[in-house]
């Protein structure tokens, strides 16, 4: 049986997930969310499967958990989209520029808008089932567009920003700790 061993960077990252869900519930803009962040980052840093899967959905099923479950298959529609956050951060990893690092935050930002508030127009009693309805439930969405663009940026940057300059930190350390001896 293969043993299953964390990295110092997966330790990193770790930590640097925790804060960021921690930060979910905390008081904050509707949609200004870290989730799709985390989703991004899991796949950009961790080579297991389970990890970079696992890690977005349980973070984001934790604090549901502490702040409360909604209309199951909207619920089914934002973890999905969370899925497709991951699945983009696996593109990020292997086209590692700045970029394409923003880029992937605002085509997270675009599918969660799309996929998220067809779900609310389908399966919520919220608006008409016709082509009016559809249209008024993105319309009305579109502040909360706003902010989970500006949330995806934020997370996204300030978690990798983080991650590649603790990472740095740390090597500089050690090896000036190494200089030393």
């Amino acid at each position: 049986m293969k043993k299953f061993v964390l990295k110092k960077e997966e330790l990193l990252a770790i930590v640097l997930i925790i804060f960021a869900v921690a930060s979910r519930l905390l008081p904050h803009p509707a949609n200004f969310a870290p989730i799709a962040a985390v989703g991004i980052f899991s796949a950009f840093v961790f080579k297991n499967k389970l990890l970079r899967y696992g890690v977005p959905i349980i973070a984001m099923l934790l604090s549901d958990t502490i702040i409360g479950f909604y209309a199951p298959l909207v619920m089914l529609a934002v973890y999905l989209s969370f899925f497709i956050a991951t699945l983009l951060g696996r593109y990020l990893k292997n086209h590692q520029n700045l970029s394409n690092g923003v880029g992937v935050s605002l085509l997270a930002s675009l599918q969660f808008y799309l996929i998220t508030n067809l779900a609310v127009f389908l399966f919520t009693p919220m608006y008409a089932k016709n082509l009016q309805g559809l249209i008024n439930c993105y319309y009305l969405a579109l502040p909360f567009f706003r902010n989970t663009i500006l949330g995806d940026l934020v997370y996204t940057g300030a978690i990798f920003g983080l991650y590649f300059g603790l990472k740095y930190f740390l090597a500089y350390l050690q090896k000036s700790k190494l200089s030393i001896n």
